[in-house]
């Protein structure tokens, strides 16, 4: 009983240490954040309090219902930057 007490707090704490560890647009230049998305394909960016979306380089990050869109995000230098695309469902046109 004694060590579940001991190891909750630290499974508290870094999930919390996790949860931050999301790169934030606001704090980072349109060339970085562009960088970034570029380096790693597919990222989780904070684009402002409490707010975060996925970026990716191409639709091939996409699942097949859904296409690549260009998105802009608000940067520390830039208040729209073309960071990379997001992934948004594809509609269906119904004749």
């Amino acid at each position: 009983m004694k060590t579940v007490l001991f190891t909750v707090p630290f499974i508290l704490i870094a999930s919390a240490t996790l949860a931050e560890a999301r790169p934030n647009s606001l704090a980072m230049s349109c060339a970085s954040t562009r960088g970034l998305v570029q380096n790693t394909g597919a990222i989780v960016i904070g684009t402002g309090a409490n707010l975060y979306d996925r970026f990716v380089v191409d639709a091939g990050y996409c699942t097949l219902t859904q296409k690549a869109e260009p998105a802009w995000i608000a940067t520390a230098d830039e208040p729209e930057c073309l960071v990379g695309r997001r992934c948004v469902e594809r509609r269906i046109r119904r004749r």
